[in-house]
């Protein structure tokens, strides 16, 4: 299968590694010193959690997507903010039987494309304004995935896995298909765990109950994980912006299948991690802010429903980000 992989950072450059190890045709779409790193040591290196180190000799490595040509399998791991900049790169990719596999975190564009019901084609405006990602894309070409391992790159051309491997996927119309089987079994040969859902929309849901409130918190803190979870205070916040969280997903009919208690305490369970967005905020880059939290946001007013601890946390992390924006810096937590 040709695969390209649009943004080989942590998560996308784990998945490359492993699909080029079990013998895929692999493109890698990088930039800066990690696609540096990965051509001039001819592959990229992958350090599992239980220590297993992992090469991908050989592996094509380039920024220019527009060269790599159509692909059977298109995995889009870009942050969420950086699509609509290159969406036309991403068309040239897309053949007729093409898949295009979206990992962000958050809920993206297609959210309600294939939807049926009131809202039915709605474009969020908070991540795609104008509708252009849903005009540009053709949603039948969709799968979604939601992406539980937790990765970083440890340095150029080297990402190291933390925890986790489940991987699950689905369509976005509901209606499982020969194409969605055929991706299951390669990303399970891969080495992920990735079941077939049924509704991708509500597993969504349970990611998006943890990222809208563990991330910014843990950003506006320099807390890990382990750390949120066990300052009482901060625990307290965290459930109350989960119970929010789902009160909007009820009345869009997302039934989320765990409790907050469970989905804190799987957290805890992680340990000392720092969020993405920790490590996006400690070396000054743009926040991943509108799926997160924004759309979550936006759905709160279409469904008429009141989100005073999510829409102050928000309202928190936009202003740090725009702070490290404007004035360029990073932000590290000093050691004591």
């Amino acid at each position: 299968m040709k695969i390209c992989i649009v943004g080989a950072g942590s998560m996308g450059g784990m998945m490359g590694v492993k699909f080029h190890n079990i013998g895929e045709d692999v493109t890698l779409i990088a930039r800066g010193p990690h696609l540096a790193a990965m051509q001039a040591n001819n592959g990229l290196k992958l350090t599992m959690n239980d220590g297993t180190v992992e090469f991908a000799e050989g592996i094509a490595a380039t920024s220019d997507i527009r060269s790599v040509g159509p692909q059977d399998l298109i995995v889009l791991a870009v942050k969420a903010h950086q699509i609509a900049p290159i969406v036309d790169d991403i068309n040239t990719l897309l053949g007729e039987d093409s898949m295009l596999l979206t990992i962000q975190n958050g809920i993206l564009w297609w959210y309600f494309q294939l939807h049926g019901g009131q809202f039915n084609n709605h474009a969020l405006q908070t991540i795609d304004p104008g509708g252009q990602l849903a005009m540009a894309i053709d949603p039948h070409k969709i799968i979604g995935s939601i992406s539980y391992p937790a990765a970083e790159i440890s340095a150029p051309g080297e990402i190291r896995h933390i925890e986790g491997t489940r991987m699950p996927v689905g369509e976005i119309d509901g209606v499982e298909k020969e194409r969605t089987r055929r991706l299951a079994d390669l990303l399970n040969r891969a080495g992920f765990k990735s079941p077939i859902l049924e509704s991708i929309r509500a597993e969504t849901w349970l990611k998006v109950l943890g990222n809208l409130s563990f991330n910014p918190v843990s950003a506006l803190t320099h807390a890990t994980l382990e750390d949120i979870c066990r300052f009482q205070p901060s625990r307290d916040l965290i459930d109350r912006m989960m119970t929010e969280c789902r009160e909007v997903a009820s009345k869009l009919d997302i039934e989320i299948r765990l409790s907050n208690e469970r989905r804190i305490g799987g957290a805890e369970r992680v340990g000392k991690h720092k969020t993405s967005m920790l490590q996006d905020i400690e070396v000054g880059k743009a926040l991943e802010l509108e799926g997160l939290i924004g759309a979550v946001i936006e759905m709160a007013e279409m469904t008429g429903t009141e989100v005073p601890y999510i829409e102050a946390v928000y309202a928190l992390i936009r202003l740090l980000d725009h702070t490290v924006q404007s004035e360029g810096v990073c932000v590290r937590a000093k050691p004591i």
